[in-house]
């Protein structure tokens, strides 16, 4: 999964970080990445911190948009 931004023809990072659903604890398949400018900033500490406070893994998604 790609969180942040990833400029043209700039190298991924590639980073693991313990993401679980907030509705049925499921975990986030994979890692995720950003590209190197962005990795660590502090913009992009506040996105991955939105990020694992707001998951919501497929299926619990689909359930919300379906309710609606």
């Amino acid at each position: 999964m790609i969180i942040g931004r990833i400029l043209e023809n700039e190298k991924r990072v590639k980073f693991n970080v313990k993401i679980h659903c907030n509705d049925c604890g499921m975990s986030v398949p994979g890692g995720l990445q950003t590209g190197e400018s962005y990795f660590q900033t502090d913009g992009f500490k506040i996105e991955l911190e939105e990020f694992k406070r707001n998951y919501l893994c497929g299926v619990c998604r689909d359930k919300k948009r379906v309710e609606k």
